[in-house]
């Protein structure tokens, strides 16, 4: 299999002379699922513990987790790359509340279907669990996870708090950071951004409406948003934007040297996210 790196300047190279036809690969890697990482060894035991069954959504079959006895659950949404067990420093604290954790593989990741996972497939799986569930006491969302419940939210989905961690705020922004991340030209946004549009015709205007910080009136829930200050991948000034933009609603947690990633294992952060789901 060619490396990133490869790939990259092929897709660059291509795109010199057309970028339409750069398009076609670049378009690959930002919307389809990443490879499938395993469960690390630090969180085999919450995983392996935790109480699966298999859910059908659109046809694909979602792999879910319960830690807990059904009452009031806390949702646990993973992000790019990412899978259900990424969240098991969360899960000991969870059921300590006396809440129910609950969490899902998205599709093409972990152990569940298909190969493609977008927002709002993100959506529709976290309907599918909530009507399995019930109404949850909070959601917690990690990335690209976080921004798919605002929209979610916005959408009927019933919570009574929102956690965003490392979140972005403007939909728009992702084909940037995606090109930015694997050193595209700027070129490939336009096309990303245009294919972008053709997939979720007929949807309209969707970079405003799929934005976590859109019409933020019709999400009633309290929010807590952390983001750290080294994030790489999804700068700080998205966390900021995001918890500006629900004014009294919303708390917001800064962190350092924590990146984008290694945020969702601090123990700082995990009991201050605790302490925002207590009653």
């Amino acid at each position: 299999m060619a490396s990133l790196s490869t790939i990259r300047n092929v897709i660059n190279a291509v795109s010199y002379v057309s970028v339409k036809a750069a398009g076609g690969p670049a378009w690959k890697l930002f919307h389809g699922a990443p490879p499938r990482t395993p469960v690390r060894p630090e969180q085999r035991e919450v995983h392996d513990r935790a109480e699966q069954e298999t859910l059908t959504v659109a046809g694909r079959e979602i792999r879910t987790y319960r830690w807990g006895s059904g009452e009031k659950p806390v949702l646990l949404v993973h992000g790019v790359s990412g899978r259900a067990a990424n969240f098991a420093g969360f899960v000991a604290g969870i059921e300590a509340l006396g809440l129910t954790a609950v969490a899902y593989d998205a599709p093409g990741h972990g152990s569940s279907g298909g190969s493609t996972c977008t927002i709002l497939e993100h959506g529709a799986v976290m309907t599918a669990v909530q009507e399995r569930y019930g109404d949850f006491h909070a959601v917690v969302g990690h990335s690209f996870g976080g921004t798919s419940a605002y929209l979610a939210a916005r959408r009927g989905l019933v919570t009574e708090r929102l956690v965003s961690i490392s979140s972005v705020a403007d939909f728009g922004s992702l084909a940037d950071t995606f090109c930015g991340q694997l050193g595209l030209r700027p070129a490939l946004v336009t096309e990303l951004r245009r294919r972008t549009e053709l997939l979720f015709a007929p949807e309209q205007d969707v970079w405003n409406r799929f934005s976590a910080d859109h019409r933020p009136e019709e999400i009633t829930a309290r929010i807590l948003v952390v983001h750290d200050e080294n994030d790489r991948e999804v700068g700080v000034d998205q966390g900021r934007r995001l918890a500006a933009s629900y004014g009294d609603r919303a708390e917001l947690l800064i962190t350092s040297k924590l990146g984008h990633r290694r945020i969702l294992g601090d123990p700082e952060v995990i009991g201050r996210v605790l302490d925002f789901l207590k009653d």
